[in-house]
């Protein structure tokens, strides 16, 4: 069990006091890294942190998770389903696949950490639900953080009922606890000396971002590059060793999936998306591309740069028909201000590696 105090003052030094909600939920996680027989165990197996974005949910759960001294695993929702498809593909046929991978995924791991768990999908939710009965039966601890309460996952009317045994197993081996405060820490931040987003789409803007590209690039190339991003081909309009540069055309309105942003966001620390029209933005599924990529470069502490013809946070706001659509808003707040860690800064202070193929 860790010491509650220590995490409380591990928030602070983030300039963070906890509020009600926040301590509970910060008493219920701490006892979860402990030993998992005994009197000290705690009645439950997980806690599922939800609420609304900015709420504190990652940045307590990330505080815990970092503290404990276990066999542990932190990951987001898409990386891990990647991770179960790649191994299902390789796993011999049987009367219980997804039970078996799920085992051998979950073996030596005593703490998981899913950050925003969801399921908007029929086909994700029979893969989550076998996955967590499988990780109940073997005592693993698992922390997850969610912009849903338990019954809200799988809203499709036309699937909910098939969940809903899933969601009664987390309710039942689960402290669940609502993240229910006002403020969203997100916004409000200091904004960050460099501008991250430049509209509209003119001359000053296209500068900026050539200005931008090299002043982290001592040898990247200003010329159309076609890259690969899981095994589908991308037109660039330059790629460095830390950032790559790219049309809002070519990443969000082609045809893409979240395996695409997953691929490029391990091989490039900094990211320009140039020439985004909003108007695409109308269209679900670009609007739900815009939602991965954000999702994903965000959990990697990515830096995210872009060039649109209106201000981006004002397009969004008036748009409805992605999923989690609230998320993304907060965390580009963040992205775009001095507090945003992101691993391009981080970059600056190593010695550039030139050895990366893209």
């Amino acid at each position: 069990m860790l010491d509650e105090a220590l995490i409380a003052s591990s928030l602070a030094a983030r300039g963070i006091v906890p509020d009600a909600k926040q301590r509970y939920a910060i008493a219920a996680l701490a006892a979860l890294p402990g030993p998992a027989i005994g009197d000290t165990q705690p009645p439950y197996q997980g806690v599922y942190c939800h609420g609304l974005p900015g709420r504190g949910k990652s940045l307590v759960v990330d505080t815990v998770f970092e503290l404990a001294d276990c066999r542990k695993r932190r990951l987001h929702f898409h990386e891990f389903l990647r991770e179960m498809n790649q191994r299902l593909v390789n796993e011999p046929r049987g009367d219980d696949r997804l039970g078996s991978v799920s085992k051998q995924w979950l073996g030596g791991i005593e703490l998981l950490c899913f950050d925003e768990f969801h399921v908007h999908d029929i086909a994700d939710a029979l893969l989550m639900g076998r996955f967590l009965d499988t990780a109940i039966r073997l005592g693993t601890r698992i922390m997850l953080t969610s912009n849903y309460a338990p019954d809200g996952l799988l809203s499709d009317p036309e699937f909910h009922e098939r969940f809903v045994p899933t969601i009664e197993q987390i309710k039942r081996h689960f402290r669940v606890i609502h993240f229910d405060g006002a403020r969203d820490y997100r916004f409000g931040g200091e904004a960050h000396p460099s501008p991250r987003f430049f509209s509209p789409l003119d001359a000053a803007a296209g500068n900026a971002l050539r200005d931008l590209f090299l002043r982290h690039e001592s040898s990247g190339a200003l010329e159309a590059t076609k890259v690969s991003a899981a095994g589908r081909p991308l037109i660039a309009r330059a790629v460095g060793a830390a950032i790559l540069w790219a049309d809002f055309e070519a990443l969000c309105v082609a045809n893409r999936s979240h395996l695409d942003y997953l691929d490029l966001a391990e091989r490039w620390q900094g990211f320009i998306v140039d020439n985004v029209h909003t108007g695409w933005l109308r269209k679900p599924h670009t609007l739900q591309r815009l939602v991965w990529l954000v999702d994903i470069l965000y959990d990697r502490k990515r830096a995210l740069f872009i060039a649109s013809d209106q201000p981006i946070h004002a397009a969004l706001r008036s748009l409805e028909g992605a999923h989690d659509l609230s998320r993304t808003l907060s965390r580009l707040a963040e992205m775009e201000s001095r507090a945003y860690r992101n691993t391009l800064d981080e970059a600056l202070d190593q010695p550039t590696s030139t050895g990366t193929d893209h």
